[in-house]
């Protein structure tokens, strides 16, 4: 299995030839340039299924940005350049938009591509990271613009201007490429700074653009096709804003946001959107304590998406339909529908694969399996889990590495292991100042309720002083373990 499943970022404009890199392939046809593109990646551990095909869509300009296997096994090949002098988009410009119909309208400017949030391989520096989260809470470029329904030149530079946020409320009289375009820049903009600091702090900023997106449904367009892509982003956005109130902890709010995704879906005749949605309100379900019908909302995601032709999408379901079987207690239901995730999950990536999917790749895979263990109460199979999640994941996830850590710590805890729990417990510590998640707050919190028969031993009694004592009003952890979601 390759150790990424981000999906190849395709451009929703007209591809423009990647000549940089047609250079560096120079005399090899395209099938030799992809066996040394095979034989580097297993040099390194990775696995791509690279053939002569996919070379040829990236030297046509239709991949503009590869997923994260791909990147580490490109700038393994040539040493000491980067994804752009390959000839490739910064990631941060393509993350997360909203896939576009076949449009007839004409393309409109698009914000200059933000630079790539990620300032090196390893954990990010704090200051850039607070600098970046304050942007968007008071006004990134993109972001207000969507709260506005007037051009950019409505905002001030520290925010909208004064009318702006009273438009959100109301239609525009015509909506066009220019406010699709803004939606999809504000459900990108959400998706990188949730991939980077959670979801606390974001909620709430995340509702604005949101009421704009469906005030937007309301007003007239000019062509069906950008009517389509408002539904979409409009869809894509309330799944976003939805999941950061999951994440924060606001289940009913979440709920509500889900639905809303999955009315404006069949409104539109949209399966993606549909799919998406279901896969979310299954996590939800999930979560909330309701597993019978985190069962059906996979199952019917499944059946949305199976025309689809994501594998990864119908591996990422599968895992959603393990969690619920799960947190019923029938384990041999949960074996079959892991096994599937798995056996779906190895037939590799697909161009079908939906942008938000993004974070789904073999550290997920092995992140989702360890939370069905762990609900069942095999400690021991779910820590291994966990422990290859946290090996596998790539360093961009920040969140994702301090959700699987402290799913880790738990199922240490909870397996007898105290010292290695705390240990684990440290690394949590270590990225909290990184990662805001009310959601990881309170794992941390029911580990650490775990972990107090054992304060004698020096290691666990350094992570209790760490810590610090457990707020009367924090009830513990949530009723089932928490895995990496889906947006």
């Amino acid at each position: 299995m390759a150790s990424s499943a981000v999906t190849s970022s395709q451009s929703p404009l007209p591809p423009r030839p990647n000549l940089a890199f047609r250079q560096l392939r120079g005399q090899r046809s395209p099938g030799e340039f992809a066996a040394a593109v095979r034989r580097a990646a297993r040099e390194i551990g990775e696995r791509v299924s690279c053939d002569a095909r996919y070379i040829g869509r990236v030297e046509a300009g239709e991949i503009r940005c590869p997923n994260y296997a791909y990147e580490r096994v490109f700038l393994h090949m040539f040493p000491g350049r980067e994804l752009t002098d390959l000839g490739f988009a910064p990631r941060s410009s393509v993350r997360g938009r909203c896939p576009r119909p076949a449009a007839d309208d004409p393309p409109a400017p698009r914000p200059d591509p933000r630079p790539d949030p990620r300032p090196g391989p390893h954990r990010p520096n704090q200051e850039e990271s607070d600098v970046q989260r304050r942007a968007f809470m008071t006004g990134g470029t993109a972001t207000v613009a969507a709260v506005s329904l007037t051009p950019l030149t409505a905002m001030t530079p520290c925010g909208p201007a004064p009318d702006a946020t009273a438009a959100a409320g109301r239609p525009a009289r015509r909506a066009g490429a220019a406010e699709a375009d803004l939606l999809e820049e504000a459900v990108r903009r959400i998706r990188l700074l949730d991939d980077r600091h959670g979801a606390d702090g974001l909620h709430r900023h995340a509702a604005v653009p949101l009421r704009t997106a469906y005030a937007l449904l309301d007003a007239d367009t000019a062509r069906r096709s950008t009517a389509d892509r408002l539904y979409a982003a409009a869809g894509e956005l309330a799944v976003s804003v939805g999941w950061l109130a999951h994440d924060s902890g606001r289940f009913d709010d979440a709920r509500s946001h889900y639905a809303e995704a999955l009315a404006t879906a069949r409104m539109a005749g949209n399966p993606a959107l549909e799919s998406h949605a279901f896969c979310n309100a299954s996590f939800l379900a999930r979560d909330a304590g309701r597993p019978r019908e985190a069962v059906r909302a996979a199952q019917a995601a499944q059946r949305t998406a199976r025309p689809l032709g994501s594998h990864r999408l119908l591996s990422l379901l599968a895992l959603r339909e393990a969690g619920g079987w799960a947190g019923l207690g029938d384990r041999a239901a949960c074996e079959r529908a892991l096994a599937r995730a798995q056996a779906l999950f190895a037939r590799g990536p697909a161009a079908a694969d939906p942008e938000w999917m993004s974070f789904y790749g073999e550290a997920e895979l092995e992140g989702l399996e360890a939370q069905c263990w762990s609900t069942l109460g095999d400690w021991s199979r779910a820590a291994r889990h966990a422990h290859r999640a946290v090996r596998l994941q790539d360093p961009h996830f920040t969140r994702n590495i301090v959700l699987y850590t402290a799913e880790l710590a738990d199922d240490l805890a909870r397996g007898g292991r105290p010292d290695e729990a705390a240990a684990a417990g440290h690394r949590v510590l270590d990225l909290l100042g990184e990662v805001r998640s009310a959601r990881v707050r309170t794992m941390l919190s029911g580990t650490t309720r775990l972990l107090l028969p054992h304060r004698r031993t020096a290691e666990v009694a350094t992570f209790l002083d760490r810590h610090g004592p457990v707020p009367v009003t924090d009830r513990g952890p949530a009723p089932v373990t928490i895995p990496r979601p889906t947006r």
